[in-house]
């Protein structure tokens, strides 16, 4: 009966080792790559949140009834129109766009009197 040579037997232990050792590395590559991918895409998430809310966020009118605004909505843009509204209801209305994430493409105020203007806005 033949028996195995020892050095056979350490040869293979070193080379599971050496085998078993490039794998792990692979592995933890591959564990780095996904790491950053979902890193990357948390980020793009927040991202994509944080604009939702800024682009869901509606232009709430109800709270200038007084002024008669009228308001059309088409697929790309929003007009906003009167032809009378108080200077005051304009400055709070101005300042909730201008300090809001909105394009506005147009926008047109002419002064009526004192206290009066026209308004003609719209938004994409």
């Amino acid at each position: 009966m033949s028996r195995i040579n020892p050095f056979y037997f350490v040869f293979l232990l070193i080379f599971l080792l050496l085998f078993l050792s490039f794998k792990v590395k692979e592995a933890k590559v591959e564990l780095d790559k996904a790491n950053d991918s979902y890193k990357e895409s948390v980020k793009m998430g927040s991202k994509l949140s944080e604009l939702k809310k800024v682009y869901t966020k509606k232009l709430n009118l109800s709270s200038f009834k007084s002024a008669s605004l009228t308001q059309k909505r088409n697929k790309t843009t929003t007009t906003i129109t009167s032809k009378s509204i108080d200077i005051k209801v304009l400055n709070s209305l101005m300042s909730r766009i201008l300090n809001g994430s909105y394009e506005i493409t147009a926008m047109r105020i002419k002064r009526l009197n004192e206290s009066k203007v026209s308004l003609y806005l719209e938004i994409k």
